[in-house]
């Protein structure tokens, strides 16, 4: 009788798909009795249990994000089925695995790819003595079985690992597909850096199961570190994208914007529909010389001209780590204001980790690193940041996320970034929201009362004030309540409804005094006194519309 054995994993999100455990049930379900399942972190550890303790061995795929809920779900599996065997695999696990194997709950681990050693397992389990880079257990001892494997990928040729998947589970989750591993580069903080040879899937492979995602499927995000290597390939993949993509399709990609060919910039400003496509580029410091101490190479300038040539198309994600060898705080700010001017729809400040297995981490005492020991592993002091400068980084970073990349003060940020520091302003802001309120737990009423308090506390700017009113009153669908008195007063509202012909039946306003002329901020970052009123509709279904230009009493 084969072996039942269950491949799982704990994913982050209910949308989010795991690739790799669907490739090896295609690779392997006539090998075994296979069976996959997926979970999320959130889900309770006995309830996981529960379902996995009927079979002979079960496999989680272990990252960063998961391994301490998968481990807290072996333990329940052991208490429930002591005979269940449990097998890890993935990133998380192929370096440093030492206090992992030797838990009373773990019996396995395949370390690196999972396909060569994964399908030996399937085939021959329970002799597993000759698995390559399998770690196991015997006679008291731990033996590791390493050898140099590499899995060729064109033996993935003709397989669509999303076939197995209800159809209709697609449309509301991220796909995920690869078309090539391994990274040309070798940033010292990146496992991707560990393989520098890329490997590409079969074009027609990846066509046909880019069509099945587009066809079924919605969000699709491309796990290649770098897509735009090869500049014939990405424009042949964006091309058959264009012939075949559906309306509601979004793709997103990884790319090293320096690098971007100008045939590729010029393919997407004559082809590309504006909000297709996704681009995620990893800036991560301005600083030449933390570049350099993680083998990192970077032309900003080369890097901010493809973002400005390619964001009136493209959406960017932009990226920056903070705690990079050398970038004092005075460095980081520069870094984070230069890349702050280029008003990428989301920009995200991480922290570096110091994940298992790479160069950054082995090195961690040449410059005074103190980390945590357990996941996500993420820097506490260095030579260069003390823990009060980051404690208070991570507040301006609450304030980031809160008022920028959820889109709450759109004006009022881009207005700061150009007349006063922007590190500064989200620095204080963020400190002020750390007092007053919960950084997870608040309500957009405190979002906008905090901003608004601190703006007056700090800043003697008519204007600014006037571009948080714009950025409150715009955010909304339906008309807010109105914070400080804002508004003009009914007698000023409804001599305007009159003279300014304002449908007040069909729709509602908010109509604010202004300082300055919006529009002429606006479209040219010149300011001219105004008289006027800022203006804005509500119709219910959209948020707030500012009606430009601004109209004359």
């Amino acid at each position: 009788m084969k072996p039942s054995i269950l491949l799982t994993t704990l994913n982050a999100k209910y949308i989010h798909l795991n690739l790799a455990i669907r490739i090896l049930y295609d690779l392997n379900k006539d090998r075994c009795d296979l069976h996959w399942k997926e979970f999320v972190i959130k889900n309770d550890a006995e309830e996981v249990a529960r379902y996995c303790k009927d079979f002979d061995v079960v496999c989680f795929s272990c990252y960063i994000w998961n391994i301490t809920p998968t481990l807290e779900v072996c333990a329940a599996i052991k208490r429930l089925s002591p005979d269940t065997r449990i097998l890890l695999g993935g990133p998380e696990v192929s370096y440093e695995w030492e206090p992992v194997i030797a838990r009373d709950d773990v019996d396995y681990i395949i370390t690196g790819e999972g396909e060569i050693p994964f399908e030996k397992f399937a085939a021959h389990y329970p002799a597993v003595e000759a698995v390559p880079n399998l770690i196991y257990k015997k006679d008291g001892s731990i033996h590791f079985n390493k050898q140099n494997v590499q899995f060729d990928i064109s033996l993935l040729e003709n397989r669509n690992p999303y076939q197995y998947d209800p159809q209709e589970d697609l449309s509301n989750k991220v796909s995920y597909i690869e078309t090539s591993r391994g990274c040309p580069y070798k940033c010292e903080f990146c496992l991707a850096s560990l393989d520098n040879k890329v490997r590409y899937l079969p074009m027609q492979t990846i066509k046909d199961n880019l069509l099945y995602l587009m066809q079924h499927g919605r969000t699709i995000k491309f796990l290649d570190r770098t897509f735009n290597v090869k500049k014939d390939f990405t424009l042949e993949l964006f091309q058959f994208i264009l012939d075949h993509h559906r309306p509601d399709n979004v793709f997103q990609f990884e790319i090293t914007a320096d690098i971007v060919h100008p045939d590729i910039i010029r393919f997407i400003q004559e082809k590309v529909p504006k909000g297709l496509f996704r681009f995620e580029i990893g800036i991560q410091t301005v600083n030449q010389e933390s570049n350099r101490a993680v083998s990192r190479k970077q032309n900003f300038e080369k890097t901010s001209s493809v973002i400005k040539q390619l964001d009136n198309r493209i959406e960017m994600h932009l990226d920056l780590i903070v705690g990079l060898p050398l970038e004092y705080r005075d460095d980081l700010k520069y870094s984070f204001e230069e890349t702050f001017k280029l008003y990428p729809p989301e920009l995200q400040l991480g922290f570096l980790k110091f994940l298992k297995g790479t160069p950054v981490r082995e090195k961690y005492e040449q410059y005074g690193y103190v980390f945590d020991p357990d996941p996500p592993y993420q820097i506490i002091r260095s030579n260069f940041l003390s823990e009060a400068e980051l404690q208070a980084i991570t507040r301006m970073e609450d304030a980031l996320e809160i008022y920028w990349n959820k889109k709450r003060a759109y004006y009022t940020l881009q207005y700061v970034a150009e007349n006063y520091s922007i590190f500064d302003f989200l620095s204080g802001l963020g400190q002020l929201f750390h007092q007053e309120s919960d950084t997870h737990k608040h309500t957009l009423k405190d979002v906008y009362h905090i901003l608004y308090q601190y703006a007056a506390m700090t800043y003697r700017d008519a204007f600014l004030m006037q571009l948080i009113a714009i950025d409150y009153y715009t955010y909304y669908k339906v008309k807010p309540q109105d914070l400080y008195t804002m508004e003009v007063d009914k007698h000023t509202r409804s001599g305007l409804y009159t003279s300014l012909q304002l449908n007040h039946h069909k729709y509602r306003f908010a109509i604010i005094p202004s300082v300055y002329d919006f529009d002429t901020w606006q479209q040219h970052r010149q300011f001219s006194k105004s008289q006027d009123f800022s203006i804005i509709r509500y119709d219910g279904n959209n948020k707030g519309t500012i009606l430009a230009p601004l109209l004359t009493a």
